[in-house]
């Protein structure tokens, strides 16, 4: 099929188009804002993955839709909480270093992280994974191609910078064609689990939007840095999460089962966080008035 094709090429490109916009100044914001850095890596690497872990037990997710969701858990943010964060003003440096950083801590996390998850709620019928070989996959996939952009953009800046609007367009554009996909492959999956997936997925989001807004403001992080925080908390590399979901599998036939949850959450993800990243810079706004 043409998904079977589509997805990791695309992938591939959605990654290559991050590293485009990254360059060695931006890793240096590590060291400028290491609290809101520090935090931002805490957020998304332990607590959505805990928060998630918590909300599949509540919702009382099935075993297969429940590995998927974690899988998502453990994904980097992508080029669109990049451009997410400069819509909603907050802190577009932060957002591309905890971005660049977490595709990175990624390679190894998630192999991890996902090993632990298909043992716990797939026990017996969990398929054999390979934690090396998915660590060294994941290096391909993503951490590669972000690392090729950035050589490109420091090596020719002119040329990144003209290109780099236009692989931004063509990777939403990737984007959509493979939530989309994901989501008529697995259709009659997707209305069965429906009603125990979507309000999971809703609360999920609700919760790390939340909790990466608020957190930062217990240490007396800026409000730009703080809508940056809760962007990359919520906005989640859907793309990532439906390919390895069919890696793990090794499915051939378009997307796996696996995938599916990363495909409803990267829908529902811009459907929410949106709408509440606008509510809160219209509550300072009025406060400020």
């Amino acid at each position: 099929m043409i998904i079977d094709v589509l997805l990791p090429v695309s992938l591939l490109f959605i990654m290559f188009s991050l590293g485009l916009e990254l360059s060695i100044n931006n890793f240096k914001n590590v060291i400028n804002n290491p609290l809101a850095f520090s935090l931002g890596i805490l957020n998304q690497m332990i607590v959505l993955p805990l928060v998630t872990f918590t909300i599949i037990i509540i919702f009382g997710l099935s075993t297969e839709i429940a590995v998927g969701l974690m899988i998502l858990s453990c994904c980097p943010g992508g080029v669109t909480s990049n451009i997410i964060t400069k819509i909603s003003k907050g802190d577009t440096a932060l957002s591309i270093s905890l971005t660049a950083i977490v595709s990175i801590i990624s390679v190894f996390s998630l192999p991890m992280i996902v090993g632990f998850s298909m043992n716990y709620f797939m026990v017996k019928s969990a398929p054999d994974i390979n934690i090396l070989n998915l660590a060294v996959t994941m290096f391909l996939i993503t951490t590669l191609p972000v690392l090729l952009g950035l050589y490109i953009n420091e090596r020719y800046n002119k040329f990144s910078t003209s290109f780099a609007p236009l692989t931004n367009k063509i990777s939403s554009f990737l984007f959509v064609i493979i939530v989309i996909g994901a989501l008529a492959s697995e259709w009659n999956t997707f209305i069965n689990n429906i009603y125990s997936l979507g309000p999971a997925i809703v609360t999920l989001i609700l919760f790390m939007v939340f909790i990466g807004y608020y957190s930062p403001k217990l240490f007396g992080i800026n409000q730009s840095q703080s809508i940056t925080i809760s962007i990359e908390s919520s906005i989640q590399n859907a793309t990532v999460g439906i390919t390895i979901g069919n890696i793990i599998l090794n499915y051939d036939k378009g997307i796996s089962i696996l995938s599916l949850p990363s495909g409803v959450y990267g829908i529902m993800m811009y459907l929410i966080c949106l709408p509440v990243m606008f509510f809160i810079l219209k509550s300072q706004s009025n406060r400020a008035d």
